[in-house]
């Protein structure tokens, strides 16, 4: 499908078909991003979503140890650090 640029103050503005809008699931915000001279338009990403599977599953394999196993704890985080 082509489509026109539309003046919009110093921009450029491009109709999005309802069908385009629905199938993508978009609302009103989007992300907007240039990858290889193509403009990107999606819906917002949760920046941690898949977390808690990603977790459950390291902690299922064994893999959710420390990387730095040696302990770096002070007299400080002994005598004076307190859980609020």
């Amino acid at each position: 499908m082509k489509a026109t640029l539309i003046p919009i103050g110093n921009s450029r503005g491009v109709r999005i078909p309802k069908p385009f809008i629905e199938q993508c699931g978009l609302s009103e915000q989007v992300e907007i991003d240039v990858r290889d001279h193509m403009i990107l338009i999606h819906s917002p990403r949760h920046p941690r979503a898949g977390w808690d599977k990603s977790f459950a599953r390291m902690a299922r394999l064994g893999d959710d140890k420390l990387v730095d196993s040696q302990n770096t704890a002070t007299q400080w985080d002994g005598e004076e650090w307190q859980w609020k």
